[in-house]
């Protein structure tokens, strides 16, 4: 049987209301068949989803599930057993919290900085009472800090309590304070490192993100801080992935998050779609050509030039290859110089096999239901503790536990409530409705509506307007 007589499986992309949309159509060119596309509408959704994959005869659903839905799409992956998903769901485990990149973590020895969680508030108040400071205080729940607004330094156990007791942060998770250098962001296609850039502190400060008035840069990230990135990957067996890693004072690497989420170039989804053509297309597609160290030329052509851009691709390397740069140009590897097509053949692309077993299952390893901020029951977990198996069943829900109890809102009404806003009209709704989903929306809203200043075009007096009519909507539903 000829090639182009192979069938190939069904795609569709799995989009959901209100989240950015990590994919396109137009990220995988030269598809030959049609491309579905199949949208989960949040709460109550679970069947009509499962029927329409089912109606539409879909093989393989490609794109990230959020944090706030990451466990009813636990149980749709587990009622569709025969479509492939791409991430798989154990690839997205590190996507739904920091806690969940840390037991990721312990269990594959990679290195991180010490961590400590507790869910039992009052042994996580003795702790920081006794330990020693600086430490860094972050929001486990949801793989994304928002900039970094989720990240704080305490220096003392007064401070650290003011901010659990204010933000409600649960479970409690800290880590040591470690001095660095700089974070390294590293994306990986296939195991193999394709676009890795520093990002460093401001001048007296600490937080390394762009928004926060960080800097970045593509050149000269160490042999290391790649081959850490290429552990991390293969480890969670992700078609595609990113970790940020934090290059010590003290020489070390540590990963600081990792997730199969991660904001990329144009170009880099692209190459992510051709990358998955290739894993699926049954012979019918080339594997992607992506020499190492491109990003320190794409580096130098101009964000706003290369968010345009599409479709860059790479030839592999032939002695009489016209604009050869990447044949002829050698690298610092280690202690020695080598040759980037070498490289290539050192850090190879892999083909990520589907599993037929779940390495994180819900039951085991969901402990921010099995123990909400209320829960009379208790739990610390310190490095490689082993869990009692005698806890309490999950609850099955799709948003974080304590925002779920307390605010009961529709998305219509949310987005009533926000176009009632003087100065919020239609298109910065859509801006904000294209970064956040509703539940997150709301999370923001009710622990740090501050963040929404990072969107273009909201300022902080249009904030203060949000914050005031969000108070005013609260103090309505106690009242009632």
């Amino acid at each position: 049987m000829g090639l182009k007589n192979r069938k190939l499986p069904k795609i569709g992309l799995l989009y959901l209301d209100f989240v950015l949309r990590f994919f396109d159509k137009s990220n995988f060119r030269g598809w030959p068949d049609k491309i579905e596309t199949v949208i989960y509408h949040w709460k109550g959704d679970k069947d009509r989803f499962i029927a329409e994959v089912k109606r539409k005869k879909i093989d393989v659903l490609i794109g990230n599930v959020p944090a706030t839905a990451y466990e009813t799409f636990r149980e749709i992956a587990r009622e569709l057993p025969d479509v492939r998903f791409i991430p798989s769901l154990d690839a997205q485990f590190s996507n739904k919290s920091k806690e969940n990149v840390t037991r990721f973590a312990w269990k594959y020895g990679l290195p991180i900085p010490k961590t400590y969680i507790f869910y039992d508030r009052e042994r996580g108040y003795n702790f920081l009472k006794d330990t020693t400071y600086p430490k860094i205080v972050k929001r486990s729940y949801g793989a994304s800090n928002y900039g970094g607004y989720f990240v704080h330094k305490v220096d003392s156990y007064s401070e650290a309590k003011e901010l659990f007791d204010n933000k409600k942060y649960h479970p409690i998770y800290i880590q040591d304070f470690v001095p660095m250098e700089a974070d390294i962001r590293v994306m990986l296609i296939g195991h193999k490192p394709v676009c890795a850039f520093w990002r460093r502190a401001p001048e007296g400060g600490w937080l390394t993100n762009t928004s926060q008035g960080g800097s970045m840069d593509y050149m000269d990230v160490p042999k290391s801080v790649l081959d850490l990135a290429v552990k991390a990957s293969k480890s969670a067996n992700a078609e595609y992935w990113a970790c940020d890693i934090a290059y010590g004072k003290d020489g070390e690497v540590r990963i600081l998050e990792c997730a199969t989420a991660f904001a990329a170039f144009p170009y880099i989804r692209d190459w992510i779609g051709q990358y998955i053509m290739w894993l699926l297309g049954r012979g019918r597609f080339r594997k992607p050509h992506i020499p190492m160290f491109n990003w320190e030329e794409l580096g130098k052509i101009s964000p706003d030039l290369l968010r345009t851009m599409r479709y860059i691709t790479f030839g592999s390397y032939r002695a009489s290859y016209d604009g050869a740069f990447f044949g002829e140009s050698r690298r610092g590897y280690g202690r020695e110089e080598i040759y980037i097509d070498e490289l290539d053949r050192e850090y190879k692309i892999y083909r990520v096999k589907a599993r037929d077993f779940e390495e994180w299952p819900s039951e085991e390893w969901n402990f921010q239901d099995k123990f909400p901020l209320k829960s009379l029951k208790s739990m610390e977990v310190s490095n490689r503790e082993k869990i009692d198996s005698s806890q309490p069943e999950i609850s099955g829900d799709e948003g974080s536990p304590e925002v779920e109890k307390h605010i009961d809102i529709s998305n219509e009404e949310l987005e009533r409530l926000l176009l009632s806003v003087k100065g919020l009209g239609k298109k910065k709704l859509s801006k904000i409705l294209s970064r956040y989903s509703h539940r997150e929306l709301i999370d923001i809203l009710d622990r740090e509506p501050r963040v929404l200043s990072d969107i273009k075009r909201v300022n902080n007096r249009l904030v203060d307007r949000i914050i005031d009519a969000w108070s005013i909507y609260k103090g309505g539903i106690e009242d009632s």
